[in-house]
């Protein structure tokens, strides 16, 4: 499985016989980086705002994919997860959907703009995860702090941070070395894309991996 980003929330993901997956494709207008040109057999939009919803940026004929439940597109299996928006304490909080990919037996979970930690019960009703794409950079989605605290509860393999301030972004977000810091890790050098071959080649403990964002 190949999984690329294209900056904010956007990830393509590929595995050869499978569905392509596209994540909250954006605006450019709204958010900055270039205008993203994609080809996908599935869409998921985590919440209904410019930068997550912008499906005029997926060029092929998707099925599109925007709330909770349990869905399978040509081979993938995906569960939608309802986090923010369910709870009477805060009536207007904005609604996300966290989304869990299997490809034939990874599974990479996207978790749209999560804003608070879920609990235990929540956190087990995602299975395995292998691959964790967290946004970091506040704005909407977790901080840093949060961001490491879901991190320690998930348990991931692999984890993808998104939806941080970079040079191409034009909305207000926190720069990526805050999360490296709470994570106790210095700079990393950024790969193109993140490429697993299978389950079993998986690292053992929790590793970030920093991915570039593509450019057309």
């Amino acid at each position: 499985m190949e999984l690329t980003w294209f900056g904010h929330s956007c990830f393509r993901m590929v595995e050869r016989g499978l569905a392509a997956v596209v994540t909250d494709p954006y605006d450019f207008h709204t958010i900055g980086y270039e205008p993203l040109k994609l080809k996908a057999d599935i869409v998921t939009v985590s919440h209904q705002t410019a930068g997550h919803n912008y499906l005029q940026a997926v060029k092929s004929d998707p099925y599109v994919i925007t709330g909770p439940g349990e869905y399978e597109v040509g081979g993938v299996f995906i569960t939608g997860v309802q986090t923010n928006g369910h709870t009477k304490k805060e009536v207007d909080e904005p609604r996300n959907t966290l989304y869990v990919f299997d490809f034939n037996g990874l599974t990479v979970a996207h978790l749209g703009d999560l804003n608070r930690v879920p609990s235990q019960t929540e956190v087990e009703a995602l299975g395995n995860v292998h691959v964790a794409l967290v946004p970091v950079g506040a704005g909407g989605g977790l901080n840093a702090g949060k961001a490491a605290e879901v991190i320690s509860l998930l348990e991931p393999n692999i984890v993808i941070p998104m939806h941080y301030a970079t040079p191409a972004s034009r909305i207000t977000l926190d720069p990526l070395s805050k999360f490296l810091k709470e994570m106790g890790l210095k700079d990393i050098e950024k790969v193109p894309s993140l490429k697993v071959t299978s389950v079993t080649s998986l690292p053992e403990e929790t590793r970030v991996v920093v991915l570039d964002y593509e450019q057309h």
